[in-house]
């Protein structure tokens, strides 16, 4: 499972993958901004730990691992946008 971590006044977002369910991250979330400023623990499937501060957290975004794509894809869209493709060209 991927979660993605918004921090305020920063352009790039915190990732991780963990092997906790979403409900499991939810949760811990949920505990540390409601406890008002301190510490959100988070580790990933490696081992690493991430702590990040509650006041700076602006989203958490839980969800899915999406597959990693190799290559351009170039030759598909292409096809797709001009109406040929692979079948009987």
């Amino acid at each position: 499972m991927e979660v993605k971590i918004g921090i305020t006044d920063s352009p790039r977002e915190l990732m991780l993958s963990s092997a906790q369910t979403p409900a499991e991250v939810e949760e811990l979330v949920s505990a540390a901004l409601s406890e008002g400023p301190g510490l959100l623990r988070l580790n990933d499937e490696r081992g690493r730990r991430f702590l990040v501060h509650t006041s700076k957290i602006a989203y958490v975004e839980i969800g899915p691992a999406d597959a990693r794509r190799v290559g351009f894809g170039i030759g598909a869209e292409v096809g797709k946008l001009t109406g040929k493709g692979a079948k009987g060209e």
